[in-house]
């Protein structure tokens, strides 16, 4: 299962950049395993193609995939507008909407997507559902400002959730994130209306953003078990 898996990756990654990464382009470098076969395929097709391209990282993560790749870095105070983000997804449902921040990135994942032209979600067939939280069972990452921890668990309850304070496996403690916040996994089943949840969920004093991207992506590239790509568009 595990070779099928990156197989799948690997074949969405690749489809996904030659059908859309062009010459002078300025690239959002997204996070997550399927990312790393992404950024390989961009450094071999600017290499042999010299592309010109610029690329902006989400995390520390795809700054270090720019930079062992020798691909461009620059920042969004250079280029505000970007042409192309390539990201991953922890879920996908039909309408495109996405969960997102597994990797503890969404913050910074959603300041460059909601920045570019055209979103592009690279995955594998485990994280394509009809609707969110139907495959992804370890909820929805939000984002929070830690002084705001113990009231948050309690109003996001009221919403329905069930949350729970992501720890840290290499320290005691919680993850913290790029910017120093905690994250909360929000479990709340099958959400069958992620824009209404996460306007809910932004109102709340504390919570700097959450992983639902919501109208954000334009196409999807899904790696299936027999090596074909599934292409969804919004």
């Amino acid at each position: 299962m595990n070779k099928l898996i990156e197989k799948g990756k690997k074949n969405a990654a690749i489809k996904a950049v030659e059908e859309n990464v062009k010459k002078n382009m300025v690239l959002g470098i997204g996070s997550g395993s399927t990312v790393v076969y992404a950024v390989e395929r961009i450094a071999e097709m600017n290499s042999k193609e010299k592309l010109n391209l610029k690329c902006i990282p989400t995390s520390f993560q795809s700054h270090q995939l720019i930079v062992e790749h020798d691909l461009t870095l620059v920042s969004l105070d250079q280029f505000p507008e970007i042409d192309l983000d390539i990201d991953g997804a922890d879920e996908i449902d039909m309408d495109l909407n996405l969960i997102k921040g597994g990797g503890g990135c969404l913050v910074q994942e959603k300041i460059i997507a909601s920045n570019s032209k055209k979103l592009v979600i690279v995955a594998d067939f485990r994280k394509n559902s009809k609707k969110l939280g139907e495959n992804w069972k370890k909820g929805v990452p939000v984002e929070i400002i830690p002084i705001s921890y113990v009231p948050l668990m309690r109003k996001l309850e009221k919403l329905g959730g069930s949350p729970t304070l992501r720890m840290a496996q290499a320290k005691a403690g919680p993850v913290v994130s790029d910017n120093g916040n905690f994250i909360l996994d929000v479990d709340f089943g099958v959400i069958n209306n992620p824009k209404e949840l996460n306007m809910k969920i932004l109102t709340i004093p504390g919570v700097v953003d959450t992983g639902l991207f919501i109208d954000l992506a334009s196409i999807a590239y899904i790696g299936k078990e027999d090596g074909n790509v599934l292409t969804l568009v919004k």
